[in-house]
């Protein structure tokens, strides 16, 4: 296992974790395709285009169960009996997701909701500002959890509630991260909501793995939290961008210049400023 500790590969995820071994891992995080024809354009929610990496790899509808359950059940593999996954979802598919976590015998701890601050304008149908996300074990009963990892027993709300009450209700507002001036993938999840994740879920040295990396977010948090990582990314340029910022120990990357051979991803010493809510105050350092 040691030769997967703290790194991240371009590939299959299906492929490489079947090359893992078995029950290695403490912690699954991972934002899979949704199989919604998603374009993944340069202008996507006002984005500059600059700015965003192309190439965000889709699954079709009608694969979306025989997708999901292959990399589901060499997730299932790798984890171990105290491991916990956390899977995010649309609701498009999510009757795919419920089937292959059935079909893998995994247990449902949650059924969490993140609701976020904004989403696609629309003209006949309601705006959808949520996602699903699977909270599911292989075992109930040695799976580790943190209940005050967060807030004290008896800490208080501004109104005077119960803060770690709260802190664990299913539904979580949290903001979606507008990266002004960064370079970007099409969708990434906060860094509140990962970090909030790996309290509750984890404890410094353990081993979370994202077989969807994206833009490198949860390796990254979870560098910035003391837990080892292991991440994956189909996207040759998306696991570039995931490793550059790994390696550059920022959280940000800021934009150079376009070359022939692709994106510079680098200015000199760009460092990112985090507002602070009730939850969260990130340090932007990786080192």
């Amino acid at each position: 296992m040691k030769r997967w500790i703290d790194t991240i590969k371009q590939g299959d995820c299906i492929q490489l974790m079947a090359e893992m071994p078995e029950e290695c891992i403490d912690l699954l995080i991972t934002d899979p395709p949704f199989a919604i024809d998603f374009k993944a354009i340069r202008h996507n929610y006002n984005r500059k285009g600059e700015r965003v990496l192309q190439g965000y790899n889709e699954i079709e509808g009608n694969d979306y169960l025989a997708f999901t359950l292959e990399w589901l059940s060499q997730a299932t593999r790798v984890l171990k009996d105290s491991g916990s996954m956390y899977i995010f979802s649309g609701w498009n598919h999510l009757k795919e997701l419920l089937i292959a976590i059935d079909f893998c015998e995994l247990t449902t701890v949650n059924h969490l909701i993140w609701k976020y601050q904004f989403g696609v304008v629309t003209r006949r149908k309601y705006v959808t500002s949520h996602y699903h996300c699977l909270f599911v074990c292989k075992e109930d009963r040695k799976r580790q959890f943190h209940p005050f990892s967060r807030f004290d027993q008896d800490a208080k709300t501004e109104t005077g509630g119960s803060a770690h009450y709260r802190d664990k209700e299913d539904v979580w507002e949290i903001k979606r991260e507008y990266w002004q001036g960064a370079v970007k993938t099409p969708t990434k999840l906060p860094a509140e909501l990962i970090e909030k994740i790996l309290d509750y879920s984890s404890e410094k040295g353990d081993v979370v793995l994202d077989p969807f990396l994206g833009s490198g977010q949860v390796a990254v948090v979870s560098k910035m939290k003391g837990r080892h990582y292991v991440g994956f990314e189909i996207v040759p340029a998306y696991y570039e961008f995931a490793r550059d910022r790994l390696k550059s120990g920022k959280y940000l990357i800021q934009h150079a210049e376009k070359e022939a051979e692709g994106l510079a991803l680098f200015n000199k010493e760009d460092v990112p400023s985090f507002r602070k809510s009730r939850h969260i105050v990130i340090k932007a350092d990786l080192s």
